[in-house]
């Protein structure tokens, strides 16, 4: 099986090219069963005619000379539907083999035909914005999607495409733009979406020292969705205004909704602000102020989550209070969320800090013990496959003598 694929992975357009052969004969025969209005010598000679095109490219195909068989594909003289088909497909194969600059010279002899339909036109304009867009060509490709909706604009796909691209080089007003057209013609709802683009132009702004527009980039953020990374900017927007308060009551809330998201919080908000003449020191002093109200925050009255006891514990350490943070984590063990792994991992390394050697011996070997439990004896190499039991063929997989094992005491 393993060779088969192998072979017609190195052979794929040696395969492709015998398809169309075929494909043309199937649809010579589906016109002379439909008896078509020409004569039976006309129509004879239109199918050598195509028969030997089709045949030269297979040929050039199989040697290896793959500028020649486009040539011969494209010097097609009868453009029917299934010829055009045939290079819509020839495209799209050299374009997913990476071989974009054949693609494109596809796609634009395509559009370049006189016999074709503005339809066609169309979808061959829209395959070379997608050949631009494989190969990197960052410009063209905006421009040639552009063209697209120009002819029509109800084109999801393609608005989608441009919203990635200006995603991608973050051009966030452009991403705007098109994330909102999107959605008055889209099935899916963009308010999260533009809610995360506008608090990116909001921090764009914020960077440039204009907090004023960052202000209102960031209102208009929360009226499409008071996402996460908005409440975050607000929050330090708040620590940089000195607005203590505000910060305090926005944070808890963030705890209380998000909690999973704590370490990214404390993350973003350690990050500082990257602005030109602004002062560090105060917004330091402000949210060292917003950490020491975080840590006399009780237990109970936040949601329970190993992210936001890992923050604490983090907290506790970088002020060299160690044995608060060995007794944080003490206390977490007897919930739920106490039991994760990396929650165990942390509470070693804090053990080792605090020379407490009898106890980490302890939970040392309490914690492989743990581990080894969670691993089956044996695994599929192929598929990862896991079970205790022994099998000599894959239940998933099917494959045979693919078992490996782990070594349980």
């Amino acid at each position: 099986m393993e060779s088969l694929l192998g072979w017609l992975q190195g052979n794929l357009l040696t395969v492709f090219s015998v398809g169309v052969t075929l494909v043309l004969i199937y649809h010579y025969l589906i016109e002379k069963e439909n008896s078509v209005k020409l004569s039976k010598r006309y129509r004879s000679s239109i199918f050598e005619a195509q028969s030997q095109i089709f045949l030269n490219a297979s040929h050039y195909l199989i040697s290896g000379n793959k500028d020649l068989a486009i040539k011969e594909f494209l010097n097609a003289v009868d453009l029917n539907r299934e010829t055009v088909e045939t290079y819509f497909a020839l495209g799209e194969l050299f374009r997913s083999n990476g071989e974009i600059e054949k693609a494109i010279s596809v796609h634009r002899s395509l559009i370049a035909k006189e016999s074709m339909n503005e339809q066609m036109r169309l979808r061959a304009l829209k395959e070379l914005a997608k050949d631009f867009d494989k190969g990197g060509f960052v410009d063209k490709a905006i421009e040639t999607y552009k063209d697209v909706l120009k002819i029509n604009r109800d084109q999801e796909e393609i608005i989608l495409s441009l919203c990635r691209i200006y995603e991608d080089i973050e051009d966030w007003e452009q991403a705007l733009n098109y994330r909102i057209i999107l959605s008055k013609i889209g099935r899916k709802n963009q308010s999260e979406t533009i809610s995360h683009i506008l608090v990116q132009k909001a921090k764009s702004h914020l960077e440039n020292g204009d907090i004023g527009q960052c202000d209102e980039d960031l209102e208009l953020a929360f009226r499409y969705s008071p996402s996460v990374s908005a409440k975050i900017l607000r929050l330090k927007l708040y620590l940089i205004g000195g607005h203590i308060d505000l910060a305090k009551s926005l944070f808890f809330e963030l705890l209380q909704e998000k909690p999973i998201y704590s370490s990214f919080i404390f993350v973003s908000l350690e990050e500082g602000v990257k602005t030109k003449g602004f002062k560090q020191n105060h917004y330091r002093e402000c949210l060292k102020l917003l950490w020491e109200f975080f840590l006399k925050i009780k237990d109970h009255d936040l949601t329970p989550s190993p992210s936001v006891v890992l923050s604490k514990v983090r907290l506790l350490k970088e002020r060299d209070q160690f044995n608060n943070a060995y007794e944080v984590l003490k206390t977490s063990f007897n919930s739920e969320e106490g039991q994760s792994q990396v929650m165990k991992i942390e509470y070693l390394k804090l053990l080792m800090e605090l020379g407490k050697n009898e106890e980490f011996l302890t939970e040392v070997k309490s914690f492989f013990e743990s581990l080894q439990q969670s691993l089956t004896r044996h695994f599929c190499k192929k598929c990862g496959y896991n079970s205790d039991n022994v099998f000599w063929r894959c239940p998933q997989c099917h494959e045979w003598e693919t078992i490996q094992f782990r070594w349980k005491i």
